[in-house]
């Protein structure tokens, strides 16, 4: 038997009807998970659950499916979901994520879902323009009478709980009044992105943890609350929960590029926080190959494989160009041939140098103004991805405008103290 027949050929029994779990017992039931792999388009499908559960991740959400095309369209549903998404024994706990601006589009998609997942998600935060122009995802955070009846719909005619993802306001009050709201409409778990909805691509920024703590401290102590943003290392995953005092920490981008980034447990191993990317890629490449039943991991394995090994490919244009000629209809046999057969070869070759344990180190560096330190790793490891804005990549944009905001707000302390200096100097003249 194949990994995939697993599911088809062993079908849950058929069980009375269980009372909803709602909340706090809902977490627990799922084993308290505090490593989330995040809602990604077309990313997070069950290949890449399976790897990043793998290594270290104990909640996955599935990407975000549109509504009414997952409740209307056979051919939408064959591409995003397939009999082993939400299987037992591989793909739980399962979050389900939806976008939607329709209640009967939104309750009738989840239906076609519920006995597969654990809760299903509303997504409020996706900043993309295809959702402005679709009128969901963040684009929703004026109506909040739209998203009240969107959740509210789920929570009382759903037998799974809903839960929701939202990003913030610039005014923390008012973010909180809307948290307040998602949770009072049924939502069991709640998601804060700490960015603004103009925050992404080239203007993404640092995610403000500040004002997730915020929430976390005003809203009912019982609210299960999970922080997703700036994520680089395991290590930011703890700094995290022990700032905001989450329930878990979320991460997108930071699980994409390496899935290591959830081995919190072995922080002092390389191999499993840092894997190699060669030894990644086969293992994620194996994993898309035994479960041929899921067309949305086939769609998505050219797109992981270049986050994979967006260090190395700069260093093997060769391969980067196989790479890029490549395509889902691409036999297996090709995949291995032209792409992760060579990338094998060439570490390997990296590997039998002399100086290779001097070269294969991590390298710490110090304690920047947002609270982490970067790290200088070896391009033939997995790595976060800093995106580059007219030359400058966004580590060092970080650290810029951090820097400029300090000096400024330290020359404004000065104006400050000066001018208190020569109010009490004219009231002694």
């Amino acid at each position: 038997m194949t990994l995939t027949d697993t599911c088809a050929d062993n079908p849950a029994p058929v069980v009375a009807a269980k009372t909803k779990l709602l909340g706090r017992a809902l977490f627990e039931n799922m084993g308290k998970p505090t490593k989330i792999v995040a809602p990604m388009v077309d990313q997070s499908e069950l290949a890449w659950r399976i790897l990043s559960r793998r290594y270290g991740a104990t909640l996955a959400y599935t990407p975000m499916f549109h509504a009414k095309n997952f409740a209307t369209s056979e051919k939408y549903r064959k591409d995003m979901w397939c009999e082993q998404d939400g299987c037992s024994n591989v793909d739980r706990p399962l979050v389900v994520q939806f976008c939607a601006n329709d209640p009967h589009y939104l309750l009738e998609a989840a239906k076609l879902v519920q006995d597969k997942c654990d809760a299903v998600d509303l997504n409020l935060g996706c900043p993309q323009g295809i959702a402005k122009k679709g009128r969901y995802g963040s684009f929703l955070m004026e109506d909040w009478e739209t998203i009240h009846k969107l959740i509210k719909t789920l929570h009382d005619n759903l037998d799974v709980p809903v839960t929701a993802k939202i990003r913030v306001f610039p005014e923390r009050e008012k973010t909180l009044e809307y948290a307040k709201m998602v949770l009072d409409a049924g939502a069991q778990f709640l998601t804060v992105h700490g960015r603004l909805r103009e925050q992404k691509g080239q203007q993404t920024g640092l995610a403000d943890w500040d004002i997730i703590q915020y929430l976390r401290q005003h809203l009912p102590e019982d609210t299960v609350f999970f922080a997703n943003g700036n994520i680089l290392y395991p290590e930011d995953i703890s700094r995290c929960m022990n700032k905001i005092h989450c329930d878990g920490v979320m991460s997108a981008e930071g699980n994409l590029y390496n899935p290591g980034v959830f081995n919190t447990e072995c922080t002092g191993d390389i191999d499993k926080t840092f894997p190699r990317v060669d030894k990644l890629l086969r293992e994620y490449f194996e994993i898309v190959r035994s479960y041929k039943g899921s067309n949305a991991s086939r769609i998505a394995m050219k797109s992981h494989f270049f986050k994979i090994l967006r260090p190395f490919l700069p260093n093997h244009i060769d391969i980067r160009s196989n790479l890029a000629s490549m395509n889902a209809k691409t036999s297996f046999d090709e995949w291995e041939e032209i792409v992760v057969g060579p990338v094998e070869q060439v570490v390997q070759e990296i590997y039998k140098q002399d100086d290779i344990n001097a070269k294969d180190v991590i390298t710490t560096g110090e304690v920047e103004l947002w609270g982490g330190s970067y790290k200088q790793v070896p391009y033939w490891r997995c790595q976060p991805y800093f995106r580059p804005v007219d030359g400058v990549t966004g580590d060092k944009r970080v650290v810029r405008g951090l820097k400029r905001a300090n000096e400024l707000e330290t020359s404004k302390e000065e104006e400050t103290k000066k001018s208190k200096q020569a109010e009490v100097t004219n009231a002694a003249s």
